[in-house]
């Protein structure tokens, strides 16, 4: 019994009421980028957009996005939940309804959001509800967190577009989660591009090895 309900809590997001507390004042992290020696939370440059996105442990995610050409500086953190300021300890009990995200930076003159879609979906499978392959929980799920309508309706139609392209390959219903931004709470430091200070590190990621063609819609 005691299993079953700590995997119930680790694939329900818990309601406020059942929620951790968190607390009142922002976890530590670091200060800088750990590659590009940049300011994690800014100031950023005139012109920069942002973009935040889930598909697993954000480890291996995070490392994706700041290889991108036009990707200034990327994040991981927590975001989608209840509990505010959460530790990385309480997310993974399934308690505090966060997800693992990657808040990423970007210059939209050198890549577009569309081109971040396009890696999002490719990169991950984004049909497995709560959980990325043995990453089991809310915490894993697949979410694109939008700043704007113009990336909401993009979101939504690179999602449609994608959907019908894994259908075809035999594939499941996306059950990705599109939303407006809720508060990104930025992860310890240890957690900033940890697969750049541990080579060898854990990386579960793995996509389903369906390409995704990018409709005119989702060009945002």
């Amino acid at each position: 019994m005691f299993l079953s309900d700590m995997l119930n809590k680790k694939l329900n997001l818990p309601k406020p009421a059942e929620a951790l507390p968190g607390r009142a004042n922002p976890i530590p992290t670091a200060s800088n980028h750990f590659v590009s020696k940049r300011p994690l939370k800014g100031p950023y440059p005139d012109g920069l957009e942002k973009a935040m996105f889930g598909l697993g442990c954000f480890w291996g995610a995070e490392r994706l996005f700041w290889q991108v050409e036009g990707v200034w500086v990327t994040a991981v953190g927590y975001a989608g939940g209840v509990s505010p300021n959460p530790t990385y300890q309480e997310t993974c009990t399934g308690l505090t309804g966060h997800a693992e995200v990657v808040l990423v930076v970007y210059d939209p003159k050198i890549v577009s959001y569309a081109q971040l879609l396009k890696l999002f979906w490719e990169s991950h499978d984004p049909t497995q509800g709560m959980r990325q392959g043995n990453d089991v929980g809310t915490t894993y799920r697949s979410t694109i967190y939008t700043f704007g309508d113009a990336q909401y309706q993009a979101a939504i139609a690179s999602r449609d577009a994608y959907e019908a392209s894994l259908r075809g390959a035999g594939r499941s219903k996306i059950t990705t989660e599109i939303a407006p931004a809720p508060e990104f709470y930025f992860a310890e430091e240890d957690h900033q591009q940890y697969l750049a200070k541990n080579p060898y590190g854990y990386c579960n990621l793995q996509g389903t090895g369906v390409t995704c063609a990018i409709p005119a819609a989702a060009s945002a």
